[in-house]
C-alpha cells in the first residue's frame, strides 16, 4: 500500500511539474491555465509516455512518434559533449574559451573533470526549444 502511495505522489508531482511548462510554451501570460485544461494535458500526456524506472524518467510509449522537429534526449546530449570538447571553462575568466587545437578526447579526462565542466555547461546554458540548440543564458555573469 505504501509503494502504490509513493508512486501516485511521484506521478503527481511528475505531472504537476511538466503541465505548467507544456503549457506555458502556448499559454499567453494574461490567460492563465484552468484546471479543465490541465486536467486534459496531463492526459494527453499520460498517453504517449510511460515512467521509466530504470533511467528515473519519463519516455515516449513504444509505437508513439515524437512531435516533428523535437530532437532526441541522445541527439541533445551529443551536442552537449560537442560543445564541451571543443570548448573548456575557465574559472578565473568566469567563461567558456574555444580550443583551438581541435576537439579534447572527453574519455581522457577524469571523472570529476568532466563533472565539473558538465555542471557548469548547464550552470551557463539553457537548451531552446523554439531554436533546438543549446543557448547561453542571460542571467549568467560571465
Amino acid at each position: 500500500m505504501k509503494n502504490v502511495l509513493i508512486k501516485s505522489i511521484m506521478i503527481a508531482a511528475t505531472i504537476a511539474a511538466v503541465a505548467p511548462a507544456i503549457y506555458a510554451q502556448t499559454a499567453t501570460p494574461s490567460a492563465p491555465a484552468t484546471r479543465i485544461q490541465v486536467k486534459m494535458d496531463r492526459d494527453e500526456f499520460l498517453k504517449t509516455h510511460e515512467w521509466d524506472n530504470q533511467g528515473s524518467t519519463w519516455k515516449l510509449k513504444s509505437g508513439v512518434e515524437a512531435p516533428v522537429g523535437v530532437k532526441t534526449r541522445d541527439e541533445v546530449k551529443a551536442m552537449r559533449d560537442q560543445f564541451l570538447a571543443n570548448n573548456r571553462w575557465s574559472s578565473p575568466d568566469a567563461k567558456w574559451i574555444p580550443i583551438k587545437t581541435g576537439p579534447r578526447e572527453m574519455s581522457k579526462m577524469t571523472r570529476a573533470q568532466v563533472r565539473a565542466e558538465t555542471s557548469e555547461f548547464v550552470r551557463t546554458h539553457v537548451w531552446d526549444n523554439n531554436k533546438s540548440d543549446w543557448v547561453l543564458r542571460t542571467s549568467v555573469k560571465q
